[in-house]
């Protein structure tokens, strides 16, 4: 820093004011001038005094919080460029900024490690003089950590150290209630700046973001299925051309490079798998919500539900308690009667509260925890009142004709289980997920009915029917599917490609014949295919080579037991233009050596291969070169 000659900070702000960020800058570069002094002056007085001030000079001006590149444009003429390696440096929330201002370098700034966060309060607490006693430098520094890595909390927080007696009870208290103190310190300070950030917002924006409410603190939460809600909710403007998944993803993006939301993982091809949100971020969420009407949590630390407030809310979301026991007793007794909820999300381990009343439901997801036919029969007993048994779980569910997001759970012990005919009636439905514990699940055919579905997901497996035959042209056809997952004898027939022509993922577990692989060919839109073949039905190489065809527009694929040698990996799969990840399960391919083709996977990122069980090489690979 003592290599400039002037240094001098200005917060921009929202509502930015050029006339007093020239004051602020003219208030950090002389000593002499007061804003009295300077009250009177025009804002090209203000400029030119400032401009006569940096000339000739080495300096450091700080635009702290800007929010828009007219802000700079208007500003920048005052900033003299003299060849004296002087510097602006701009913080903002929006990463789009930084792309929109020409000979701008970016740098993003990481969350905090717990050793900076350590320093950061530190700082705050005791200065440049003092260190930190040492009987507190425990506590201190898991007050830190939980901070996680955001300075504008770890700021809040040292300060309140700072006017607080320095000792361990005190911190103690401190560390354990810190989110409600620093939501309540400095007039909500923390709370207050965020909110600059949500009211900036574009209207579309705002329900994805209140939206993040609806999983509990510190979830990592998987993209896809963030993506699929978002659909089913109705969030999301058409857009000519473009899928509504592929919106939801656009929107996704926006709200990353507003830093509200945080990449947690991303995919082997470098998209995001997972994202979580700060829980300073989540608070907000939840207060401007609730504000809003527009969600109502149950957070784990409330003992009690007011039954007058829920049976008004049309988005519910009740957070698993500390206690499985008090759960399965509050949350059913909750339920029962939320008649104009549109969306409910709960855990239960084997309970599922009567939903007749719930005609208006969009979305129902309970399936975050497994469950046991012996929890199951337990919590029944006691809730025999409120509660479906295993055989009417699906079928009464299946009654909510408005739904359009279904994740349950199936816990009959029949293998197969039997899909109720009445599925079809749901016409809205477009995201179907079971989790069948005992096995896998037999369609009815008139699953070919339901045109809105979009995407299916059987944790235990799903044997689809052909589709029925005759019926009039566009009629059983699911124009909408793009995800078919664990597909058990999927029989890839002509007549079935073509009534999913825009599938995009299709997982096929233990494939029984390979007459009909042929026709995955005909797929055009397949991004991702995962293919396994049963261990006890070894296919046959040579009608593998001559049925096994897939197309050009596979990004990901996964084989299992499909006993290929290594030779036909040239001619199978090293040509494909667009493979990026490639998953090669136990006996996918057998022999001596894999000898590599110059030009065969110009875009693979990732390679996995199985040798045999327990044994696996990862391989993530660089990046091709534009």
């Amino acid at each position: 820093m003592k290599h400039f000659d002037i240094r001098a900070w200005a917060t921009v702000s929202q509502n930015y004011n050029v006339r007093e960020i020239l004051v602020e800058i003219l208030l950090c570069i002389s000593k002499d001038e007061s804003r009295e002094s300077l009250s009177g002056k025009s804002e090209g007085e203000l400029g030119e005094r400032v401009h006569k001030s940096l000339y000739g000079r080495r300096y450091l001006i700080v635009l702290d919080d800007i929010w828009s590149v007219d802000v700079w444009d208007k500003v920048q003429l005052f900033f003299p460029d003299n060849g004296q390696g002087s510097r602006v440096m701009i913080t903002t929330r929006l990463s789009n900024i930084v792309l929109q201002l020409i000979g701008s370098h970016g740098l993003v700034m990481d969350l905090l490690d717990d050793d900076k966060s350590w320093d950061l309060l530190c700082g705050n607490i005791f200065g440049k003089e003092e260190d930190c006693p040492v009987e507190l430098e425990e506590i201190g520094k898991k007050i830190a950590k939980n901070c996680k890595g955001l300075p504008l909390s770890i700021v809040v927080i040292g300060g309140l150290l700072a006017k607080s007696k320095p000792t361990r009870e005190n911190w103690e208290y401190i560390s354990e209630n810190l989110n409600s103190i620093v939501n309540l310190e400095d007039n909500e300070r923390c709370l207050k700046v965020l909110l600059l950030s949500y009211h900036h917002l574009p209207v579309h924006l705002k329900p994805c973001f209140l939206y993040m409410g609806v999983f509990p603190e510190d979830s990592n939460i998987r993209v896809s299925g963030l993506v699929k809600l978002w659909v089913s909710e109705g969030f999301l403007k058409p857009i000519s051309g473009k899928s509504l998944e592929v919106v939801s993803r656009e929107y996704l993006e926006d709200l990353f490079d507003r830093n509200l939301i945080l990449v947690h993982k991303r995919r082997l091809s470098g998209g995001i798998k997972f994202c979580k949100i700060h829980d300073l971020v989540r608070e907000l969420c939840l207060r401007e919500a609730e504000k809003e009407k527009f969600l109502y949590v149950r957070r784990p630390q409330d003992l009690n539900i007011p039954q007058g407030i829920i049976n008004t809310q049309r988005r519910i979301s009740i957070h698993q308690s500390t206690t499985q026991k008090e759960y399965l007793l509050v949350a059913p007794h909750a339920l029962q009667s939320v008649p104009l909820a549109r969306s409910l999300f709960f855990k239960f381990k084997g309970v599922l509260p009567l939903l007749d009343h719930c005609r208006l439901l969009r979305v129902l997801r309970t399936t975050d925890t497994c469950v046991t036919t012996d929890t199951y029969e337990n919590s029944y007993k006691e809730n025999t009142h409120c509660m479906y048994t295993p055989e009417d779980v699906l079928e009464d569910v299946f009654q909510l004709v408005n739904s359009r997001f279904l994740a349950v759970e199936d816990f009959r012990d029949e293998n197969p289980c039997r899909f109720p005919s009445s599925v079809y009636i749901l016409w809205n439905l477009q995201t179907l997920i079971v989790k069948n514990i005992a096995g896998f699940v037999v369609a009815p055919t008139e699953i070919w009915k339901m045109t809105q579905l979009r995407h299916v997901h059987f944790f235990g497996g799903l044997e689809m029917p052909d589709p029925p035959l005759g019926g009039q042209d566009g009629e059983f056809v699911l124009g909408n599917l793009q995800t078919l997952s664990r597909i058990r004898n999927f029989k890839c027939g002509e007549e079935v490609v073509k009534r999913i022509p825009n599938i995009t993922k299709e997982s096929e577990g233990y494939v029984s014949s390979y007459y009909c692989l042929k026709n995955l060919g005909r797929l055009g839109k397949l991004e991702s295919l995962d293919c396994s073949f049963d261990s006890l039905n070894k296919p046959n190489r040579n009608d593998m080579l001559q049925n096994f065809i897939i197309p050009n527009s596979i990004k990901k694929l996964t084989l299992l037991g499909t006993y290929l040698k290594w030779e036909d990996m040239k001619t199978k799969i090293g040509w494909l233009p667009n493979l990026e990840v490639l998953k090669l399960g136990q006996d996918s391919f057998v022999g001596g050596e894999w000898e590599t083709v110059e030009g065969h996977f110009c875009n693979l990122r990732y390679l996995r291969y199985v040798f045999w069980s327990g044994m696996v090489d990862d391989r993530q690979l660089p990046l091709p070169t534009p």
